[in-house]
């Protein structure tokens, strides 16, 4: 199963000091809108989403169809099918996607810890 690109999805109390502290370990602004209480740094291969008032707790993101850049892939699993996978391994999902349905969705789950896992597919 190829599940995309890869981030952690941090709910920061305060976006502006989070981007500061995050920002003298080396990573950079890739994406997002501060006046909307969410960025996208990245350092290297790495990517941080920092999220205020928008998740409850850290999440383990990933993107179908995108590479660690952002950038739309030629070929993907769809997360239809990585639902229906793990579906049938006896994965709980937390949020489905219609099986029916086409184009940018996203599937949610608990990992047995209690961390949220987030598939979301934006192509």
């Amino acid at each position: 199963m190829k599940l995309g690109a890869f981030s952690i999805s941090l709910s920061v109390k305060d976006l502006a000091a989070s981007k500061a502290f995050y920002t003298k370990l080396g990573f950079s602004e890739f994406g997002g809108d501060a006046s909307q209480n969410w960025l996208i740094l990245k350092n290297g291969d790495t990517i941080l989403g920092l999220f205020q008032g928008m998740f409850p707790q850290n999440t383990l993101t990933f993107n179908p169809g995108w590479d660690q850049d952002a950038q739309p892939l030629d070929e993907f699993e769809d997360v239809r099918s990585i639902q229906q996978a793990l579906k049938a391994s006896g994965v709980e999902l937390t949020a489905e996607v219609a099986e029916d349905s086409s184009g940018p969705a996203s599937i949610a789950m608990l990992d047995p810890d209690g961390n949220p896992v987030l598939i979301d597919q934006h192509v």
